[in-house]
């Protein structure tokens, strides 16, 4: 079976069930912590599938990784779920599936900007203006990164969308027509 299929199966189902006990954004939160902690500690990911480490600890490490607090008994009640079912492997793509689904169906647009050196505030406020204007009155979220590789300049990602205003890629434009002489 596709592993793409089966989380987006549990994201969805999570995603009706937290929205029918409101508790969807509180989710989406805590999914978004979740997504961030198997980001930068990979060790995370490796703790989750070893078969040696308990269904006890499992959700406890979870649980403590999400920021989740005894009120958020839907999010522990989906990790038992995972566990009982042995499919805790999966909590990262089902955190991802999750963010995704959710954020379509609230119209929320997550941006990736990258720049060649940290932006400035008036930069910043030129950027979101005009991706503002891009997207309508929707919902946008940032994620900025700096890619000293880009030489210069910024990338900017919408959903499937991408504006390349680097240096290094219009070197490459021109390295590409050089060539195609």
């Amino acid at each position: 079976m596709n592993d793409g299929l089966i989380p987006r199966r549990y994201a969805k189902a999570l995603l009706k069930f937290a929205h029918e006990k409101g508790q969807d954004k509180r989710v989406y939160a805590l999914m978004q912590t979740l997504g961030d902690s198997f980001a930068a500690q990979p060790a995370l990911g490796k703790a989750v599938t070893n078969p040696f480490v308990s269904a006890a600890d499992k959700t406890k490490l979870l649980i403590t990784a999400s920021g989740a607090t005894d009120k958020d008994s839907v999010f522990a009640d989906f990790i038992k779920l995972l566990i009982a079912n042995n499919r805790i492997d999966m909590m990262r793509p089902v955190a991802l599936a999750y963010l995704e689904m959710y954020r379509k169906a609230n119209n929320i647009y997550l941006v990736e900007i990258t720049s060649a050196a940290p932006l400035g505030d008036k930069e910043m406020a030129r950027l979101k203006a005009l991706i503002g204007s891009h997207v309508g009155n929707a919902t946008v979220e940032y994620e900025t990164s700096v890619d000293p590789d880009l030489i210069g300049g910024f990338v900017v990602k919408i959903d499937s969308e991408r504006l390349d205003a680097s240096i290094k890629n219009e070197l490459k434009q021109l390295r590409l027509k050089l060539l195609s002489k």
